[in-house]
């Protein structure tokens, strides 16, 4: 089996490459899996770069060049599973090319993320062509939450909805635990003694970071604000984060903001000891960074879009803020008041914390989204 993706270990940025990372490990005992992926080489995958003729060029046309590579790499595949648009072409073409299965992992969908016209220009027209490409001839399509089943079968209603599975993304709990040491704390300046709200994520408009950066001015003075936030879609959104970082600096203390990508060990260090983790995304098929931070014992307060309500169990694991795109300033207010609340109350943020503990080990497990994978694949190749 081809396992085809843009991000694999050490490159990985986001939530489709952490996935990717964990369904490779836990595929390896269940079935024989062939991982490409983007960039130079490594161990564990075949990688593609850029083809020297294409450096410069729209990174559409660039992700273009790679699945092609791809497609010369996998024959001999009996079946083909692609993640996010940048595989999915090459899963397409290289079903077409070697008559073999393709699967494709949804974890977004191009027309639910309008802003990428403002990375990508003509070339969101063409991420948009390939990801749509794929879907319609797809002999199956895996979604990572019941909201992602919806919006795929929204945005492209020609699908059999037979032909679209819902395997939710898993956590490792292993790798994400309540972890004591303090030490990275120091080192960057953050009071242990002082509560703070915690945001972990890349700078792009999917994610909200500029709501929650206006909603924390209206945040209780006494707790920090912490924005592990990094690797911006665009340097004109990058700036308008650090325009409204320095406001926010000027109107509160105990503003930090850290605008490189952690390793994990460091994010975990960083989940643990938050009063709260807040996820204010306007888009989300999952959140893995909400389980996360629940496998870590915190307590959650995320916007109620996409599969988050799949996720954050509203008053038991966290709050729930509702989201609406015609009042930016409502869920700001919103969002603002559930961070305020759990941190004006320390007992309820434990058990929270706990509670998130214990549904993220006990319900989202690799062995069992790797095991429900394969039969995706089993069904297909009978």
């Amino acid at each position: 089996m081809g396992l085809l993706t843009k991000e694999f270990p050490p490159d990985v940025y986001g939530g489709a490459g952490v996935h990717v990372e964990f369904l490779a490990r836990e595929l390896r005992s269940l079935v024989d899996v062939d991982v490409h992926c983007f960039g130079a080489p490594r161990e564990g995958a075949t990688a593609h770069e850029v083809s020297a003729d294409l450096v410069g060029t729209n990174p559409a046309l660039q992700t273009i060049g790679v699945d092609l590579s791809m497609v010369n790499s996998v024959n001999g595949c009996d079946l083909l599973h692609s993640h996010t648009w940048y595989a999915n072409l090459a899963g397409h073409l290289g079903a077409l090319l070697y008559g073999v299965p393709h699967v494709l992992t949804a974890h977004s969908l191009e027309p639910r993320r309008p802003w990428k016209a403002e990375q990508l220009g003509g070339g969101y027209a063409l991420s948009s062509w390939a990801e749509r490409t794929a879907y319609e001839a797809a002999h199956g399509v895996i979604a990572v939450s019941e909201g992602m089943r919806r919006d795929i079968l929204d945005c492209y209603p020609f699908l059999d909805a037979a032909r679209v599975h819902v395997v939710r993304n898993g956590i490792d709990t292993t790798d994400y635990w309540p972890d004591p040491d303090t030490g990275l704390l120091d080192r960057l300046g953050i009071d242990p003694d002082r509560p703070y709200v915690l945001f972990v994520g890349r700078i792009t408009r999917q994610k909200g970071v500029p709501h929650l950066i206006r909603a924390a001015a209206s945040v209780d003075p006494d707790a920090q604000i912490v924005l592990c936030a990094g690797a911006p879609d665009t340097p004109q959104l990058g700036a308008e984060v650090l325009a409204l970082v320095e406001e926010l600096s000027e109107r509160r203390s105990g503003v930090h903001w850290i605008p490189d990508m952690q390793p994990r060990e460091d994010v975990r260090r960083l989940l643990s000891h938050a009063t709260v983790f807040c996820c204010p995304s306007v888009y989300e098929p999952l959140g893995i960074v909400n389980l996360e931070a629940m496998a870590c014992g915190t307590a959650v307060v995320a916007s109620d879009v996409g599969g988050i309500p799949e996720v954050v169990d509203d008053g038991t694991t966290g709050l729930l803020v509702h989201y609406d795109e015609q009042d930016p300033a409502g869920f700001e207010a919103a969002l603002a008041g559930a961070l305020n609340r759990v941190l004006a109350d320390r007992p309820m943020a434990e058990s929270m914390g706990a509670a998130g503990r214990a549904r993220a080990d006990g319900e989202f497990g690799w062995p069992a989204v790797a095991t429900r994978t394969v039969e995706v694949y089993r069904a297909l190749l009978a």
